[in-house]
């Protein structure tokens, strides 16, 4: 029967170093940490920031994509003019970006 399936023996040495076995997982941990955790950690950080340092007058994009000059600033939302009559009431994280000034005349 030895033609049709091998017969399997018994190693003779040990399985090999086991540091060596778990080298390829730390790699990828490593290589995971630098191209998804660091970056996005860093962009939570700086969104953070973003969101601490509004003022009145500054000009906002939400998350959303509405574009607006802040009028109001609470500890959880802030008032977004987006037309001469029009302020909307938004939550803080969802501003996504602050813009240079003059660009909601020039939209």
């Amino acid at each position: 029967m030895g033609w049709l399936i091998q017969d399997a023996y018994a190693q003779a040495e040990g399985q090999g170093d086991p540091l060596l076995s778990l080298l390829p997982i730390v790699l990828i941990f490593v290589v995971f940490y630098f191209l998804l955790i660091r970056p996005q950690n860093k962009r939570q950080k700086e969104h953070k920031e973003m969101v601490a340092n509004i003022g009145v007058g500054d000009e906002v994009v939400t998350a959303g994509g509405i574009l607006g000059k802040i009028t109001e600033i609470g500890d959880d939302f802030v008032h977004v003019q987006v037309a001469d009559s029009v302020v909307l009431k938004v939550q803080r994280q969802t501003l996504s970006a602050v813009m240079p000034k003059g660009t909601v005349k020039s939209a």
